[in-house]
């Protein structure tokens, strides 16, 4: 089984996820002219980056990648968007994404379970957890159906699944504190995302082990 991976940036890539998911990987650069599939694998990531989800003229393999995550969606396919990658599910899907109104969400951030993630695959024993942020577009307008997974002080729309395999979240769950670092923060967030990498692996960890696992069992009930 393999897990494609549409990488936007070399700065930005699975991180922790690498050796988490427990899974093999085809990571996809489309900013080394790399073409983005019309069908994933056995599985779909989409990472981060610092497109605006809607920037097809700066970054012209986002129309391509948008209609992987439709598809994947519709069909079925285990999806995971973080960051960039959920904002691009979001308009994929029938979302909205636009600047948000609260500027720059970035550091080490409390993010918090809803009611509604108690039993979810990936994010059922969340309760609040600290996570990397980096963005200032926002997910404003979740698509039909999307029953919203946690929040935020800052941004309210943090996580959604959509359907019974697909997630969008707006976090960056596999971001390392070297990752982190080398999106050049100020120098006191690198040092408050350094110090919370315990908590960091201790939160998310689980959530990429979980998606491989919807990935194996989607796999073999498929064969």
């Amino acid at each position: 089984m393999r897990i494609t991976v549409i990488e936007h940036e070399a700065g930005a890539g699975l991180g922790f996820f690498e050796d988490w998911l427990g899974v093999d990987v085809n990571v996809v650069r489309p900013y080394l002219g790399e073409d983005v599939p019309s069908r994933a694998e056995d599985g779909l990531i989409v990472l981060g980056g610092e497109a605006s989800a809607w920037d097809d003229e700066g970054y012209p393999w986002l129309p391509a990648t948008r209609e992987l995550l439709r598809v994947s969606v519709a069909d079925g396919t285990p999806t995971l968007g973080i960051c960039l990658g959920a904002q691009l599910m979001t308009i994929a899907c029938g979302g909205t994404v636009e600047r948000g109104g609260d500027g720059l969400e970035v550091g080490a951030r409390e993010v918090a379970a809803l009611p509604e993630a108690a039993g979810d695959a990936l994010l059922g024993g969340l309760d609040t957890a600290v996570a990397v942020q980096y963005h200032q577009d926002a997910m404003t307008a979740l698509p039909d159906g999307a029953v919203r997974l946690a929040t935020g002080e800052q941004y309210p729309n943090q996580a959604y699944r959509l359907g019974e395999r697909a997630w969008a979240i707006q976090f960056h769950p596999e971001a390392t504190p070297e990752i982190f670092a080398g999106w050049n923060p100020p120098e006191d967030l690198v040092v408050e995302v350094k110090r919370a990498e315990e908590d960091l692996v201790a939160a998310w960890r689980p959530l990429a082990a979980a998606f491989g696992e919807v990935v194996r069992t989607s796999g073999r009930a498929a064969s």
